[in-house]
């Protein structure tokens, strides 16, 4: 195993865009001596603010080949139409003589990064600042060695959880809460079961092969060979099986005749869906007769105003540092708040999500998304859409990709 190709990757809010598809501004800039630069900035922040672009540095620094420094400094906005032969400001003007500085007119990026993959691009045409969201996820400027221990060991518990016999390929969820290092509830795929509906989350899975209408796909091939860490079968059977995975294929449940077996079919027990309703009935158990409207939740439910938000999400962390010793012993003392939702939590899927199941976690105020393989047709958070980076929703999650690997090669090919 080669733990060095593992990587946790955040995958942000907007796809990072290449400063070429940006909207740009253009710029007077110039060349001037290291000595200067400190008396010229001020003088310039003086006379020639860049109100509109503050994400902009005033100085871009290269290195020549011999390790003498060359500094270019913005000198002022440049109009689209203007040419190195107009007018600058006189102050401007004033600066450029008293100094020798030849200016020139170039183009920076009008916006600032709304990710660090973006902002990464957008130096490369001039250096910008970036301001990671205001919502401080912890992750999202990266995790310590710990951190990305303890997030590998649950995402292999997640694939250990998707291990079904006879070759049966399904999603796997794991919610967790991260304070405690806790397993809160885990749940596979219960689109199509023996059982009839009953609130465990870990259930016995029908055997797919057994049901007709699988074809072959255009992208088997590669989807097999990404998922082929989850089976012992080979390839081929893995080709056959990856249509089991409801958010990969959420539509495939309507292609099947159930009439003559003895399947129990829903289509929206994703695994995610299961392993929700599975942390709703442990809080249940854990917290029997509290009630959406009691104040241990911390809620207020009944106010609609915008300063309610933080209310409505606030988790006690007492409260949740404790949960661990209440679980152990569940028949004790039920004084504890109950938690809201899932707030604080992350959850591990083997697949991204699909929309339904992405918003579910949005509704359920889910900290944290993992998962280790993307989902071209209906992911919903970076493959196809972005739900976390959708401004209109009232709780953003931060999502990461956990790439391991020593997992993704099948044992047969």
């Amino acid at each position: 195993m080669n733990k060095q190709q593992q990587q946790v990757i955040h995958i942000p809010p907007n796809p990072p865009v290449s400063p070429t598809h940006q909207p740009t501004e253009k710029v007077y800039a110039a060349l001037i001596e290291p000595k200067h630069a400190n008396t010229i900035i001020r003088r310039l922040n003086q006379i020639a603010p860049l109100q509109n672009l503050q994400h902009l540095k005033r100085i871009q620094k290269k290195q020549l080949q011999g390790g003498k420094p060359e500094l270019y400094v913005v000198l002022c906005l440049a109009s689209e139409n203007e040419t190195q032969s107009n007018r600058m400001p006189p102050d401007v003007e004033d600066i450029v003589n008293s100094y020798h500085l030849t200016p020139f007119i170039t183009e920076v990026n009008k916006y600032a990064a709304l990710s660090k993959e973006e902002w990464e691009e957008q130096c490369k045409l001039w250096p910008t600042s970036y301001h990671p969201p205001t919502y401080n996820i912890p992750g999202i400027t990266g995790f310590s060695e710990e951190d990305s221990k303890a997030v590998f060991n649950f995402m292999k518990s997640t694939v250990e959880l998707a291990k079904s016999g006879d070759h049966l390929i399904v999603n796997a969820a794991m919610i967790v809460d991260p304070l405690v290092g806790q397993i809160i509830a885990s749940a596979c795929d219960e689109v199509c079961s023996w059982h009839m509906g009953t609130s465990k989350a870990k259930t016995e899975t029908c055997d797919f092969k057994q049901l007709e209408g699988f074809t072959s796909h255009d992208d088997a091939n590669v989807t097999a060979k990404d998922i082929a860490f989850l089976s012992n079968g080979s390839a081929n059977n893995l080709q056959q099986c990856y249509k089991a995975v409801s958010c990969l294929n959420p539509w495939w449940f309507a292609q099947q005749s159930f009439h003559s077996s003895p399947c129990y079919c829903h289509p929206l027990r994703h695994a995610a869906i299961v392993a929700i309703e599975a942390s709703a009935a442990r809080d249940r158990h854990l917290f029997p007769g509290s009630g959406h409207n009691e104040k241990s939740y911390g809620v207020d439910c009944n106010s609609s105003s915008s300063g309610s938000l933080a209310k409505r999400q606030r988790v006690d962390l007492e409260n949740v540092k404790n949960r661990g010793e209440q679980d152990a012993n569940t028949e004790g003392s039920n004084s504890l708040g109950r938690p809201y939702l899932c707030t604080g939590y992350d959850i591990y899927l083997i697949w991204e999500p699909c929309a339904m199941c992405a918003m579910a976690l949005v509704h359920q105020r889910i900290r944290r998304i993992f998962y280790a393989l993307p989902n071209p047709e209906t992911g919903a958070l970076g493959s196809v859409h972005r739900l976390q980076g959708e401004k209109s929703l009232n709780h953003h999650y931060a999502v990461f990709r956990v790439v391991m690997p020593e997992l993704e090669f099948p044992v047969e090919r």
